[in-house]
């Protein structure tokens, strides 16, 4: 109830931007902002459709007015921005395959898009930024990761370089969303319905997960905490993707025909594991219970990196597994 009343004091009456905001962290994000009732939640995206879709999911709320345009355009930005309070940055390209693809596109998005939204929020004089940032941004092997690393240094840099001293500017790194679109999740959803083979690259890769509450929770409370300059993480247990495959079929099957695990090729640049803060970190890395911050001052106590890595991680067990996917299946992804 504490920590109830004080989101009602951050956002309360507030000016709210997401860019990115009809994606899956975005719509999370607009579901537990609403019952604090801020001013007004601007929902920034290039996505006409998805525009359409939120429009059917939250109705006619005046709560919420949607804005069309892109981060890379800068004059366009500066206008959104206009009296915003409060930041919330989760536009981004984020597939890896996409970005490998369309290395020119990742940067002027992940890395062009985010100084541009730095400098419109420095001019604006918003109060915070937060910068939706991916765990593949820690040791990156990917055109994504090497994209959303950039990003977080802009944004830190921007805190010590804020001539106007007004913006507090923030970092909250993610793991897996799991059912987020375009996720692992959303790919077996659609196989299983499919009477298709699951597949799974390698029965030993491992990811960290977290569900779509538990991410949008996570960036309300890293917001009303931060002093600026910080790195926030979810504490998230780790998956073995062939578990993950097994247990949607246990859960989401419908037909008579057992869908299977079929194992594939690992794709090109594909990590076996994911990493939430590199070994330069850790020193300065704090346990602050359900979350790690990673700040300018050093822990007064050492961190395991076994905690760090999805493959050395707290495993999530098989019965809180079952619960998230059926969760999952029954709140955004009607079967």
């Amino acid at each position: 109830m504490k920590l109830q009343n004080s989101f009602k004091q951050e956002f309360a009456n507030k000016k709210i931007l997401i860019t990115g905001g009809t994606g899956s962290i975005g719509i999370g994000l607009i579901k537990q902002l609403l019952p604090y009732k801020p001013k007004i939640v601007k929902v920034f995206t290039n996505d006409e459709n998805s525009i359409f879709e939120s429009k059917r999911k939250f109705g006619k709320n005046p709560l919420i007015d949607y804005e069309m345009g892109d981060i890379r355009d800068k004059d366009r930005l500066d206008l959104v921005m206009k009296e915003i309070d409060i930041v919330f940055h989760a536009a981004a390209m984020k597939h890896v395959d996409i970005c490998e693809e369309n290395p020119f596109d990742a940067v002027k998005t992940n890395v062009v898009g985010t100084s541009n939204i730095i400098e419109s929020s420095i001019s604006a004089k918003v109060s915070k930024f937060i910068l939706i940032s991916t765990d593949k941004a820690t040791l990156p092997s990917t055109t994504l990761g090497a994209s959303k690393l950039l990003a977080e240094r802009l944004t830190i840099n921007a805190n010590t370089n804020n001539n106007f001293k007004k913006t507090i500017f923030l970092i909250v790194r993610f793991g897996n969303v799991i059912g987020s679109r375009g996720s692992v999740y959303q790919i077996f959803l659609d196989q299983i319905r499919k009477n298709q083979s699951l597949t799974v690259t390698d029965p030993r890769m491992t990811r960290f997960i977290m569900s779509i509450q538990d991410a949008a929770g996570l960036i309300l409370k890293a917001t009303k905490i931060s002093k600026g300059g910080e790195i926030f993480i979810l504490k998230m247990p780790s998956v073995k993707i062939r578990d993950l495959a097994e247990n949607m079929v246990k859960v989401c099957q419908t037909s008579d025909k057992d869908s299977k695990i079929k194992l594939s090729k690992s794709r090109e640049h594909e990590r076996f594991h994911e990493y939430l803060v590199t070994p330069e970190e850790i020193p300065f890395c704090h346990d602050l219970g359900d979350m790690y911050k990673i700040s300018k001052e050093k822990s007064r106590k050492k961190l395991s990196s076994k905690e760090f890595s999805s493959e050395t991680a707290k495993k999530m067990n098989q019965v809180k597994l079952k619960n998230v996917i059926k969760e999952l299946r029954e709140e955004y992804l009607p079967f």
